[in-house]
């Protein structure tokens, strides 16, 4: 068994589970009512630009405005060197851009809790095979990608395509020589590419009518551009079925199963297009059993929401999301080993840089990662625990970044975060606790009335006093706390008397005064 590819289509959202030999890998959401909007292509107007931040803000007609760094600003003047990686200079803020100005923009990171839409100039439309990027002349090629061969054939079938100059083959196919006089700035003003690691081995061809189809999009693209007010949309991306068709599907995916007849149609007709050799992979699931049931998919999503993730061993993996980071602790639990202390604390961080790397493409956790392995004595075992979560973090379609190992056994890791996490998709603030994730003691809130009721017998005059609150808050105040309300009855001269409200959470409740 390998990779398989589940999509569930619902009127109110559609959910994509990658299962690679029966583990879920990845999910993926999207709501009818709270479609994503990283991808798409805003006519914008500068709000404000702020100088000391080198960033301004832009309206793209959303509740929040949208974030723009100078860093994420293509400059009109800007040289590219190819033999230097297209190094840019980034210039200041103010002299690029003006409040009240007109901008097009691209969403790179959607809204997420408080802040706005992470937005950039540098305009990027994809394709199955290849990334048109209008304001980037240059090639790039994907780093999984490793033949030099099949890497040096991807770009001339770029570079030869575009200057329309004629190819001779030397050998073999893979060796082609251009005749062509043209710098590789000259044929690739108009725009560059990054080619796709799916258009490896990829026929000419295709690559070429790739290149047609996104320059004819970005032609409707400036058209729609030129002719629409701000604020407003002139691209929108695909939606999620469409897009994990042309960036989830690769060679290693079995089957593709839908069980949507109608999205299954436009999935077909979608893969006549752009990837005809997939279509006897695509399936029209008609299963009795929900499709996200198939290899516990709908149970692995319940347990992806929880803080202690097991391992196989018995130790545990405690995960939790702040705004600023996220933290995962790694712990021996009930695994106790054969051999000695080291060789247990060993093979439960082992354990764990498998296990928690499918967490962060499970729970799409993104930004700063902070790993927290157990101390290990022997260097060596250190190295082999990195490498392993370097191995392990390799699958993951996010860019990712590893630090070395601390010696506190601490590992920085950053994952390039576009859209919202699991949790936050599917959970919100916890409205008892306000997201502490604990809440306050019976007793505390026992104490908590007895210095209200103080505070409020010194301010207003009253016969007696009534405590409405939840049953176990209620329990303790005539139970365990009985003696302490007979001496605060004795000290302010007045009966108090209680009420259980059962719709009170355990930090809630009233002193009435009557």
């Amino acid at each position: 068994m390998s990779e398989e590819i589940l999509i569930n289509v619902t009127p109110q959202e559609t959910r994509v589970a990658v299962v690679d030999n029966g583990v879920l890998q990845e999910v993926h959401i999207e709501r009818t009512q709270k479609r994503g909007l990283v991808g798409n292509i805003f006519k914008g107007r500068i709000s404000r630009v702020l100088p000391g931040m080198q960033a301004a803000f832009i309206d793209i007609g959303l509740e929040r405005t949208g974030f723009l760094h100078s860093s994420d600003i293509v400059a009109n003047n800007a040289e590219y060197d190819h033999e230097k990686q297209e190094a840019e200079q980034i210039q200041p803020i103010e002299s690029v851009i003006n409040e009240g100005e007109d901008i097009l923009v691209q969403v790179i990171k959607d809204p997420i809790g408080s802040k706005g839409a992470r937005l950039t100039t540098r305009l990027s439309i994809p394709s199955r095979y290849i990334v048109f990027m209008p304001d980037y002349p240059s090639i790039g090629i994907s780093q999984r990608i490793e033949n030099e061969e099949e890497r040096e054939r991807l770009r001339n079938v770029i570079l030869g395509y575009l200057s329309g100059i004629e190819r001779l083959a030397v050998g073999n196919e893979d060796n082609v020589i251009l005749h062509s006089a043209l710098r590789e700035s000259e044929i690739l003003k108009k725009g560059g590419f990054i080619l796709r690691t799916a258009a490896e081995h990829v026929p000419d061809e295709d690559i070429c009518k790739d290149i047609d189809f996104l320059r004819k999009i970005w032609e409707s693209i400036m058209v729609r551009a030129k002719n629409t007010f701000p604020p407003s949309i002139v691209y929108e991306d695909l939606p999620l079925v469409m897009r994990t068709m042309r960036d989830l599907v690769h060679l290693e995916v079995e089957k593709v199963r839908i069980d949507s007849k109608e999205t299954y149609q436009r999935v077909m007709e979608f893969s006549k297009h752009f990837i005809p050799e997939f279509l006897g992979r695509i399936d029209y699931y008609t299963g009795n059993h929900p499709i996200l049931d198939l290899y516990s998919v709908e149970d692995e999503i319940q347990r992806s929401l929880s803080r202690k993730v097991p391992l196989k061993s018995g130790g545990y993996l405690i995960i939790d999301q702040t705004e600023a980071m996220t933290t995962i602790d790694v712990n021996t639990g009930a695994f106790v080993g054969h051999r000695n202390q080291e060789e247990t604390i060993y093979k439960t961080n082992l354990e764990a840089a498998h296990t928690l790397a499918r967490q962060l493409r499970l729970r799409n956790l993104g930004g700063i990662i902070i790993i927290d392995f157990i101390d290990m004595k022997d260097p060596e075992h250190g190295r082999q625990v990195l490498r392993s979560l370097e191995k392990n973090v390799e699958k993951d379609h996010s860019k990712t970044s590893l630090s070395e190992l601390t010696s506190l056994g601490l590992v920085q890791l950053t994952r390039k975060r576009t859209r919202e996490s699991l949790e936050h998709i599917l959970c919100e603030t916890c409205p008892t606790c306000d997201g502490r994730a604990s809440i306050k003691t019976s007793e505390t809130i026992c104490y908590e009335i007895f210095r209200e009721i103080l505070r409020e017998v010194r301010q207003f005059d009253a016969n007696k006093l009534l405590v409405v609150a939840s049953q176990r808050v209620v329990d303790m105040l005539l139970d365990d706390e009985s003696t302490s309300v007979a001496e605060l009855e004795a000290f302010i001269g007045r009966p108090i008397n209680f009420q259980v409200e059962t719709f009170y959470t355990q930090e809630q409740y009233d002193i009435v005064l009557l």
